[in-house]
């Protein structure tokens, strides 16, 4: 009987123990892991905040017409082929091929955002130039190219002309890459206008909160100042997820996601 009782002992001993270590990986391998759970509410949390761009209908009078990617008025551009282009940040709308490049602000000395692809080693000359509904240059200035492609911010300074309301401002960004022939220059054009918002909104801007003023002026469909803020917040965090996505969010939504991975440069002259 003791011979027999051993074997019995050990069995019953085993047993529990596997028993045991079952019991303990159950919960382990059923529970997701902290961090899991974390990303999938941050997921949930970023799309749920992801703000609509309302795009204002077309302001009165003649189409503003205008050119969103780099091109040339006529024959080959000297300019060198570049995936992305020269790009401007501003909503646009095409339709009969017809492609209207024209924004909202509220501001008197606003900051436009460009996409260049060109680097401050190639002897190219760009400029800057925008011009009243008369075609009266009102701020003229030569841009320095950035040390490596990207988003790149031209800023009305005090010293031009502020922006009256409800007039039509164009603006144009050129690259003269070869002086020595008569090649076009690459350019892209579009027209801004500033708009006065309703007491209503602008009750609601005074919060301090920048992403939720961000969000109030892209619904209202005031870009010029929608995407400054949201620019400035993602160079101050450059590592936000949260910011990265709207980022990618907002731009998806003009149809320019392809500029949405390029990195915002410091602001220009």
């Amino acid at each position: 009987m003791k011979s027999n009782s051993q074997p019995i002992k050990l069995f019953v001993v085993v047993a529990f123990s596997c028993t045991s270590l079952l019991v303990s990986l159950t919960p382990v391998l059923a529970k997701p892991t902290l961090s899991s759970s974390l990303s999938a509410r941050n997921a949930k949390t970023t799309l749920a905040q992801a703000t609509s761009f309302n795009l204002p209908p077309l302001p009165p009078g003649p189409p503003p017409g205008g050119r969103v990617r780099g091109g040339a008025k006529r024959g080959v551009p000297a300019c060198p082929l570049t995936t992305p282009k020269l790009t401007a940040l501003v909503p646009f709308t095409e339709s009969s091929e017809v492609i209207n490049v024209w924004g909202q602000t509220t501001l008197e000395r606003p900051s436009w955002f460009f996409y260049v692809p060109y680097t401050k080693n190639s002897p190219y000359e760009v400029e800057f130039v925008l011009q009243d509904q008369d075609s009266n240059d009102i701020y003229r200035p030569a841009i320095a190219l950035p040390d490596k492609p990207g988003v790149i911010r031209v800023s009305l300074p005090s010293t031009a002309p502020a922006l009256a309301l409800n007039k039509q401002y164009r603006w144009f960004f050129t690259i003269n890459c070869n002086k020595q022939t008569i090649s076009p220059p690459t350019f892209i054009e579009g027209v801004i206008v500033r708009v006065e918002l309703n007491p209503t909104v602008v009750k609601k801007l005074q919060t301090p909160e920048l992403l939720k003023r961000y969000a109030i002026y892209a619904e209202n469909g005031i870009w010029y100042d929608a995407l400054t803020i949201l620019a400035q917040l993602r160079q101050k965090n450059p590592k936000d997820a949260t910011l990265q996505a709207e980022w990618r969010h907002l731009l998806d939504q003009i149809h320019l996601d392809d500029i949405a991975a390029e990195p915002i440069l410091l602001e220009q002259p």
